[in-house]
């Protein structure tokens, strides 16, 4: 039986689960956490943690969403303090990746257990699409391509630093090579024609 917790609001509560659930994700795997393993490592009752997910994929959602909102939201911060000239940008954008890559490394376990739930790939591609905009927000000062061309050259490159992101979180090559090539496929991908 779980030890009493202190009364939190909601919002708070709902915090405080996701902090122990990344918890239970870096220490025993994705395929470890469910609503009764959140439930029993927070100390709260089954019925806390139902209500603020519902279901597992909920949990995992919440989670991915956590996770992508925060490496948005860092890339934006770094975005904002670059100098504006197109090699500059996608540097800075490459760093930031790769920082939030290495630094939150649950991310690739929550999103590969997401795969295969259509509800939640589809939720998956609406944040990955936020991602894309912010780079092409970023990028199209830069670029002579249309919009939606530079929209599907962002999508083709962050399939690429995803690629690059596992190869890094093996330990087969360095941060400092991972960075130069992701900026190098970012510059490279803003003229029309390569």
């Amino acid at each position: 039986m779980p030890t009493p917790t202190r009364r939190l609001p909601k919002q708070d509560r709902r915090e405080q689960l996701l902090d122990t659930a990344l918890e239970v994700v870096r220490a025993r795997g994705a395929d470890e956490l469910t609503l009764l393993t959140l439930a029993e490592a927070a100390g709260v009752s089954r019925p806390i943690v139902y209500d603020h997910f519902g279901t597992r994929p909920g949990l995992l959602l919440a989670l991915y969403r956590r996770l992508a909102e925060r490496h948005r939201a860092e890339t934006a911060r770094a975005l904002a303090g670059a100098p504006p000239a197109p090699e500059a940008i996608a540097e800075v954008m490459s760093a930031a990746y790769f920082a939030c890559a290495t630094d939150m490394p649950e991310f690739t376990a929550i999103s590969a257990a997401l795969k295969g739930n259509l509800e939640m790939e589809t939720r998956q591609r609406d944040l990955l699409d936020e991602y894309t905009e912010l780079m092409a927000a970023a990028l199209s000062p830069h670029s002579a391509l249309d919009l939606d061309a530079l929209r599907l050259r962002c999508v083709g490159v962050l399939g690429a630093a995803d690629a690059i992101a596992a190869e890094l979180n093996s330990g087969r090559i360095t941060e400092s090579a991972a960075v130069a090539a992701l900026a190098d496929l970012i510059a490279g991908g803003l003229v029309p024609g390569r």
